[in-house]
């Protein structure tokens, strides 16, 4: 299981790699260069998986997200 993904924001397209949590969903993360506060997109269950490289732990091993 990769525990690192790198966050892109959307807004200023500042790249930053990040350490996952795995026994919890990150619904929300500050951008360091711009602030902008990004949430998941619609479908997916946190930011790792709308904005990373990598999606989150329970994604990579099929399972539900922070069920």
């Amino acid at each position: 299981m990769i525990l690192e993904s790198t966050i892109t924001c959307p807004e200023c397209g500042h790249a930053q790699e990040e350490e996952m949590l795995t026994n919890a969903c990150q619904y929300f993360y500050e951008c360091g260069k711009c602030h902008a506060v990004l949430k998941p997109l619609q479908g997916d269950c946190c930011v790792f998986c709308s904005y990373g490289t990598v999606k989150c732990p329970p994604i990579q091993q099929n399972k539900p997200c922070c069920a």
